[in-house]
């Protein structure tokens, strides 16, 4: 009876920019800081007080009209091609996310340059999804009017910050990852990030200096819950070859400044032995705790140790540990090999410079690597 209940539900957009929008409500121009308020309710209209979620919403700019190629060679009696026209939705310009408390929810961001000048009906939609644990989800849409450029927006000529990670946000530039890693992108720009593919506006992504074929990442965007100034790409690469590849990363903020970023991977060879590399730890140097770092090419379980030593080659402590093996190869050792400056009965040990053997074993493929690095105490 209660999972029934709360299928039954709407999402309501009730205000732009503060006025209902029964009114007269502003269109949305490029550059405009736009806010975006509404309401879930039930089927009589009444506000789900006891709703609360997360809210993703997706604004659409106006409708494109498009012809189909007539790449099929098909003809009509007169042998003619045929070719066929349609409508699609508009170019996104904003995906985010929004909190919903007690049925209510509001979200704003930043316009992008790069919309349709002419006024017209662009398209908001909605998908909520509770914190219940059924995860019961709803959707909506409405239509919104987009156009025309504000005049008076405030300079910006700064592009995004751009963060680039494989798998993790451990993931150290030159690290090792599988064939298949996910790539993650943190963006970050005050007004916002270009989504509305604007000609050569696109987030794109080139492999190896493929200019030929980059990879769009519009669609991979979305910002963050309750911050539009903030977002993030997860894409999943596919079938890489072993060795080294260089990623580029290109993305564009609302007022077309653009940033480039840059990271590299090794892809690991299932036939070569165990490899590990970007051992460190961190902080060093350090006070009160360190953390023992290194990537590897392993998709199995790794036993790991670490031996503390003192320049003179005394043993004043060793920590144990395994990496999370599954199948997917992890990028980093983080927070498992943790280290409180204690040596192995407990007791503080003197400020100066140490040296520490990390080893790395695989039982499977019955071998093992080390390495050897210094760290401080303060």
């Amino acid at each position: 009876m209660v999972s029934a209940y709360i299928l039954n539900i709407h999402i309501r957009l009730t205000k732009i920019n503060d006025v209902p929008i029964t009114g007269n409500t502003d269109v949305l121009e490029a550059l405009s800081r736009a806010k975006i308020e509404g309401e879930v309710v039930d089927t009589s209209g009444n506000i789900l007080t006891n709703y609360n979620g997360i809210l993703t919403a997706t604004i659409y700019d106006k409708n494109i009209n498009r012809s189909t190629l007539a790449n099929d060679g098909t003809r009509d009696t007169n042998g003619q091609l045929i070719i066929l026209d349609f409508e699609t939705l508009g170019e996104i310009i904003f995906r985010g996310q929004a909190t919903v408390t007690n049925g209510l929810f509001g979200f704003e961001f930043v316009v992008p340059r790069d919309i349709g000048i002419p006024v017209g009906n662009g398209k908001v939609s909605f998908y909520a999804k509770t914190e219940n644990p059924l995860q019961d989800q709803s959707g909506a849409s409405y239509d919104i009017k987009i156009g025309g450029i504000n005049a008076n927006a405030a300079e910006d000529n700064e592009g995004p910050n751009i963060n680039l990670f494989m798998n993790d946000e451990n993931f150290v530039s030159g690290g090792i990852t599988n064939e298949a890693p996910t790539l993650l992108v943190k963006l970050q720009d005050e007004n916002g990030i270009n989504t509305s593919s604007g000609i050569g506006h696109d987030i794109s992504a080139i492999i190896d200096g493929d200019e030929i074929n980059p990879i769009k990442l519009n669609d991979y965007y979305i910002a963050e819950i309750d911050d539009y100034q903030r977002g993030t790409v997860t894409y999943p690469l596919r079938d890489l070859e072993p060795g080294l590849h260089t990623l580029t990363l290109k993305a564009w903020d609302v007022y077309n400044n653009s940033s480039t970023a840059e990271i590299q991977f090794t892809v690991f060879d299932e036939d070569e032995g165990l490899v590990i590399n970007n051992v460190l730890n961190y902080p060093n140097p350090f006070i009160n705790y360190t953390e023992f770092w290194f990537n590897h090419n392993s998709s199995q379980v790794l036993d790991v140790s670490v031996q503390i030593f003192t320049v003179s080659g005394k043993l004043v402590k060793t920590i144990n540990g395994q990496t999370s093996g599954g199948n997917k190869v992890t990028s980093s050792l983080s927070k498992d090999l943790v280290w409180d400056g204690r040596d192995d009965f407990g007791d503080r040990i003197g400020k100066g410079v140490y040296v520490y053997k990390l080893t790395v074993r695989s039982n499977q493929l019955n071998k093992q690597v080390e390495k050897i690095q210094k760290l401080v105490i303060l």
